[in-house]
């Protein structure tokens, strides 16, 4: 456990709730509460870190909000797992036309160590030479391929990390966490228009030259570093996708 919080020796100009939550979230961060860990009660919390349990509460609130922790009335408070059907419902937008999320089903086509490229590099926002690994994968909606995704992350947050080809059986983000630990919390992403090129358009079973929407996506800890750029490429001809904004 890390020592105990104390205000007055931070030269932190933050409401107190928000300096809270930093600890609590470097806690959850660092492994020292894991998936499924169990969090002290409110007033242990708030003798510990002294402060008051209104500010420990509201802490906590902001974690809720951000998917981070659980709260049961009569069961605790917990630390957020991923499962398949919370990582889809968050980080997987494809729809059909009536607007019916659709399930995908995926394949691991290769997964590589090496050296972020300058362009790689330039995605990630971080140097070029920066050890990555490069994860290739399809994405088949009732058998017919659908989405091309290149992935590339960031080793330094998932030493160690490898998939084998073949199907992959979760989500990317649930192995993540269940694997390495590392939870994503958000993302950004940049829609915009491609033509198939070779690599797609054979994964694809297309037409080379046929449109195709590019999502690049940037994939967040929950500590906010970097760790997945990701680039898909959908064929929309019978799908949509769809963004909601809270």
């Amino acid at each position: 456990m890390s020592d105990p919080f104390k205000p007055s020796e931070r030269l932190d100009a933050r409401p107190l709730y928000q300096q809270v939550e930093t600890v609590l979230i470097d806690r959850i961060a660092s492994g020292a509460w894991p998936p499924g860990h169990s969090l002290p009660a409110e007033p242990e919390l708030a003798a510990e870190l002294g402060v008051s349990q209104g500010t420990v509460r509201k802490a906590l609130a902001e974690l809720e909000r951000r998917n981070l922790i659980e709260r049961r009335q009569g069961r605790g408070t917990t630390v957020l797992r991923h499962t398949g059907d919370t990582a889809r419902f968050h980080f997987f937008r494809l729809r059909d036309l009536s607007g019916t999320a659709v399930v995908s089903h995926i394949k691991v086509l290769s997964c590589e160590p090496g050296e972020a490229d300058e362009s790689e590099a330039a995605a990630l926002r971080l140097p070029q030479g920066t050890p990555i690994f490069r994860l290739r994968r399809l994405r088949t909606v009732d058998g017919v391929p659908r989405i091309f995704e290149r992935c590339t992350l960031v080793e330094a947050r998932l030493p160690g990390f490898h998939l084998p080809e073949g199907e992959l059986t979760t989500e990317l983000y649930v192995h993540l966490q269940r694997a390495h630990g590392v939870t994503i919390e958000h993302a950004e992403e940049d829609l915009s228009a491609q033509l198939a090129g070779p690599e797609e358009a054979a994964v694809l079973g297309l037409a080379e030259g046929k449109p195709l929407l590019m999502v690049q996506r940037l994939a967040y800890d929950i500590a906010r570093r970097v760790v997945e750029h990701r680039v898909s490429l959908i064929d929309t001809e019978h799908y949509r996708y769809a963004v909601r904004l809270d």
